[in-house]
């Protein structure tokens, strides 16, 4: 892998230009087609939880759903990211891809046969959250691979948007497949958003090493851990990493998780699940134009002043949303929260790739993903625990205020680095 030295004239980093990534031949299909992954993900969601919910009734079941997708990357991320600077990260990918496939064929098969059991469920449910680990080291590299470092920050931050458009048209076709079609036949049709990236993978050249030399060794689980002691002497990588995870563990899914009942406290004239909807498309919508916005306008660098500054907004305007009762503040307020979200999450993974030691990119993101994704699996804890004492407005109060709280000790403490930047 790291012999393969063939790099295409129209990838090299001297290109700048804006949407760089999408002109690419190599590099734009790759970045839509991950959308459209990402599109089938949460199709997938809408169909099956909500099946599930109408076949078991179990708010065990639910938490178990939060759990099984996100505690993979918290277990499992750092070693999927050394799989990732060892294999060639095409195949990688088209592993995860054909889980996602074999998940959804199954899903199909049990919905239609009426046989779905409480435990088959939980097998698929963790083997999606398996594919979702997997998938994502290699995703990264394969972006470092085609657009270089130059345009690497450019390259995250489309890739981001991109993920974001399939975040947020999901849930919109996973509806209308449930309505026309029924779970059944709407989730075998899933299947064909999976299948581009499967089949562009093959023709591509790129393997996510063609611009390294480094040549990699075998790396057992627990020795893929001991990156940790890398990353704990590059503070900015580490700060990067402490504040992904604070944002994971005080908002994170949490917005999400609690968005029913906000759009019964908002809803007045309108109808609750209207109103429900409309406060998850906010929330999407912000993150799609903002990442587009940026690319465009490139007033956010991408370096640590902007994954602070982003992630300090990202508890303001949560706190922002959980305090009004006015259906525009509210609508507002989560507008601005995922475009904080996607500034601070693009720059931070383009700090953690550019930063990283050669040898040991793959860890490094797959540090990210534990700290950052995998730290949602708390978020269960927010919502439940707290939210059982508190109400969940006042825990998503707590949560931004805390956010706020936190990102201000960091300045306090990494002063000199954000002066730097």
């Amino acid at each position: 892998m790291g012999e393969n030295r063939w790099v295409p004239r129209s990838s090299s980093p001297s290109d700048t230009r804006k949407f760089a990534v999408l002109r690419n031949r190599q590099s734009g299909p790759y970045v839509v087609f991950a959308g459209m992954s990402m599109m089938g993900d949460n199709v997938e969601h809408v169909l099956s939880y909500w099946v599930l919910w109408e076949t078991f009734h179990s708010p065990a079941l639910v938490g178990f759903q939060l759990l099984s997708h996100w505690t993979p990357f918290l277990l499992l991320s750092v070693y999927a990211g050394a799989l990732a600077e060892r294999f060639d990260c095409r195949r990688l990918i088209q592993i995860a891809q054909a889980m996602f496939i074999t998940v959804s064929l199954a899903w199909g098969v049990l919905f239609a046969t009426g046989t779905l059991t409480l435990w088959a469920a939980c097998v698929l449910l963790v083997v999606h959250g398996l594919a979702g680990c997997l998938w994502a080291p290699a995703e990264q590299m394969m972006l470092y691979d085609f657009a270089g470092p130059a345009t690497l920050p450019s390259a995250v931050r489309i890739n981001a948007t991109f993920r974001s458009l399939g975040v947020l048209f999901g849930p919109v076709i996973g509806s209308l497949l449930l309505v026309t079609l029924g779970p059944a036949l709407g989730i075998f049709v899933n299947v064909a958003f999976y299948l581009p990236m499967t089949l562009f993978l093959f023709r591509t050249p790129y393997t996510g090493h063609v611009r390294s030399q480094v040549r990699r060794t075998r790396v057992g689980v627990l020795d893929s851990f001991r990156v940790l002691g890398t990353v704990r002497n590059h503070r900015e990588i580490l700060t990067v990493l402490v504040l992904a995870a604070l944002a994971s563990i005080t908002v994170g899914t949490v917005l999400q998780n609690a968005m029913p009942v906000f759009g019964n406290l908002l809803a007045g004239a309108t109808e609750p699940d209207f109103m429900y909807g409309s406060l998850l498309f906010a929330l999407g919508a912000g993150a799609v134009l903002g990442g587009f916005a940026l690319e465009v306008t490139g007033w956010v660098r991408a370096d640590l002043r902007a994954v602070v500054v982003a992630t300090g907004t990202l508890g303001a305007f949560a706190a922002a949303f959980s305090l009004t009762r006015s259906t525009p503040v509210a609508l507002a307020a989560l507008f601005f929260a995922g475009i904080s979200q996607i500034t601070a999450e693009s720059a931070g993974m383009s700090i953690v790739q550019l930063k990283a030691p050669e040898d040991q990119r793959g860890r490094v993101i797959g540090s990210y993903s534990m700290f950052g994704p995998g730290m949602r699996s708390f978020s269960g804890v927010t919502v439940g625990v707290l939210g059982s004492f508190m109400g969940i407005p006042t825990t998503v109060l707590v949560g931004g205020i805390s956010l706020v709280a936190a990102t201000v000790l960091t300045i306090a403490i990494i002063r000199p680095e954000v002066r730097q930047n």
